[in-house]
């Protein structure tokens, strides 16, 4: 410890107290020998000097050893408070002399090293060193010694190395400072335990690692930027995925990555996204994104973007998957598509024109043929002038049989085109339709057209009847339906059919029956006008099936 500014004071300020106190002594003394007058006698001049000299002296002599006495103690209650400072402390502390053996060992020193005070007290430092850093340490702490300076870091960026007495090495974090005290050279370390400290960094370092590791290996790119949409992050995908380095992109601006057409728009979106505070989305929604390769080719991308704020500053991180091939196979899928769409069709067309000729063939050549051999039984029968009983029956049961077989190849033609479609056009062709699924199941329909003059395109017409026929087929089939509702109706857009029956109804998202095509049909003719098909049913709750046909614009 320092020497007291107060204790030197007093020491040098005592002697010339004591020397002005006996100057003033010896000159009184003087003048009053000289008035006296009386050469030879001295007792009394002596005595006028000794007595106040002595008295002086004696007084000054108490002053200066108050004073040193209250200097004492002064420095002793620094002593305390330094003590008790140092005993508080959550850090270790450890003063050492010259020849760098331990002075000071405080409370929190003891529970660091597992040393007892007792037993450190005295001891070189060395002891608490691993064997390897023993000398290196003591050049440190000489150089230091030399240097002058009062006090500084130990060990630069890297942590220390300690050991406990139980031989276990920790990290250590440790300041040095030096001073005299009573003319010896102290040297003060104060440590701090940061094993916990070292252990997380290293945790974070692995965790880093292995997030390098899996950003490096993703299959899809990943490219974090800044605010100001610097790119910090670029990893092994975006590289190959758009041909530039990642020591090249690093630092450079997104935007290189982006169509100029885009530019402006994504800025948008990305302090759009900022200010949600959203954590991640997908880019462009229902749309495909643009990514621009460094040679100047675009190619389709899907993207989703993420944010993260990190000591004051946002970070974006998109992740990009290259849908090129995707994309391909999407439009050649579509153009497929089309073309089954326009096949379907006119097959359909084919199928329908296949069916109106055997139809018009079968109403106006077999029918006729039919008829002209009813007419030719009648002739018989009214020709003959007598015939025998079981001729007559004979002749009965063949008329019978005609008639069964017109009825049968006109219902035959019906079903394969009505004749009503073409010749009074679709209200009168749906009329007649419900009429005879009413005659032949036995089952209540009704039906409701808002416009009867209602004037559809051919094809229209066609896909409009087939779905009631096929609707009203399968309710007779399946529904075991008591009431039927059939609702044609139509805007300057489209038409609407609907078809709603109180059967058992069935589960809509049940598998097809591999044998059952009444419903495909009709999903296949809505489709192939570019119509929606709606169909909504549950056991026992009955079934409802909407078709909406777009008008030809």
């Amino acid at each position: 410890m320092r020497t007291s500014p107060r204790l030197l004071a007093t020491e040098f300020a005592l002697p010339w107290q004591v020397a002005v106190l006996c100057a003033l002594v010896v000159a009184l003394g003087l003048v009053a020998w000289l008035v006296s007058g009386r050469e030879g006698q001295l007792i009394l001049p002596a005595s006028i000097v000794i007595v106040p000299l002595t008295i002086a002296t004696g007084y000054l002599l108490f002053l200066r050893q108050a004073e040193k006495e209250a200097a004492r103690h002064s420095l002793a209650s620094v002593h305390a408070r330094f003590s008790d400072i140092a005993e508080s402390a959550m850090d270790p502390i450890i003063s050492i002399d010259e020849h760098q053996r331990v002075v000071l060992f405080n409370a929190a020193a003891e529970h660091a090293f597992r040393w007892p005070r007792g037993a450190v007290l005295g001891q070189p430092l060395d002891m608490l060193l691993p064997p390897r850093f023993r000398e290196r340490h003591d050049r440190h702490v000489a150089q230091f010694g030399a240097t002058g300076v009062t006090s500084r870091r130990m060990g630069g960026p890297n942590a220390l190395i300690a050991m406990r007495a139980t031989g276990e090495e920790f990290p250590i974090e440790a300041s040095i400072s030096q001073h005299v005290e009573d003319g010896r050279k102290i040297l003060t370390v104060i440590l701090r335990d940061v094993t916990e400290r070292v252990r997380s960094e290293i945790l974070l370092a692995r965790s880093e690692a292995r997030l390098r590791g899996i950003v490096d290996s993703a299959m899809d790119a990943i490219i974090t930027v800044d605010g100001q949409q610097k790119i910090v992050l670029f990893n092994a995908a975006a590289e190959t995925m758009f041909g530039c380095p990642q020591d090249e992109a690093i630092g450079g601006p997104l935007a290189w990555f982006i169509p100029d057409r885009f530019r402006h728009a994504h800025l948008a979106h990305v302090s759009a996204f900022a200010a949600t505070g959203v954590t991640s989305r997908r880019m462009g929604g229902s749309r495909v994104v643009m990514g621009l390769r460094r040679d100047g080719t675009e190619f389709p991308i899907d993207a989703s973007i993420s944010q993260l704020a990190d000591g004051g500053a946002t970070f974006f991180t998109v992740i990009l998957r290259d849908v090129s091939e995707r994309a391909a196979a999407l439009d050649a899928l579509a153009q497929s598509r089309e073309e089954l769409r326009d096949l379907a069709s006119a097959a359909s067309s084919a199928r329908e024109q296949e069916q109106t000729r055997i139809a018009r063939e079968l109403h106006d050549e077999l029918a006729q043929s039919l008829s002209a051999l009813k007419m030719d039984l009648q002739l018989i029968r009214h020709g003959l002038p007598a015939i025998d009983a079981a001729v007559g029956r004979r002749l009965d049961r063949m008329e019978t049989q005609v008639d069964a077989t017109i009825a049968a190849m006109r219902r035959i033609a019906a079903d394969l085109r009505p004749l009503a479609l073409d010749d009074l056009g679709l209200v009168p062709a749906v009329e007649s339709l419900v009429h005879e699924f009413e005659r032949r199941n036995a089952v209540s329909c009704e039906l409701a057209i808002a416009d009867h003059g209602l004037v559809l395109p051919a094809a229209h017409a066609t896909a409009v009847f087939r779905i009631v026929q096929e609707c009203l087929t399968n309710v007779a089939k399946h529904a075991r339906a008591s009431q039927v509702e059939v609702v044609i109706g139509s805007d300057a857009s489209a038409v609407t059919v609907s078809v709603q029956d109180d059967g058992v109804g069935f589960t809509t998202t049940k598998p097809r029956n591999a044998h059952s095509f009444g419903l495909l049909g009709v999903r296949e003719r809505t489709y192939l006008l570019g119509g929606a098909l709606r169909i909504t049913s549950a056991p026992g709750e009955g079934t409802e099936i909407e078709a909406r046909l777009p008008m030809a614009t």
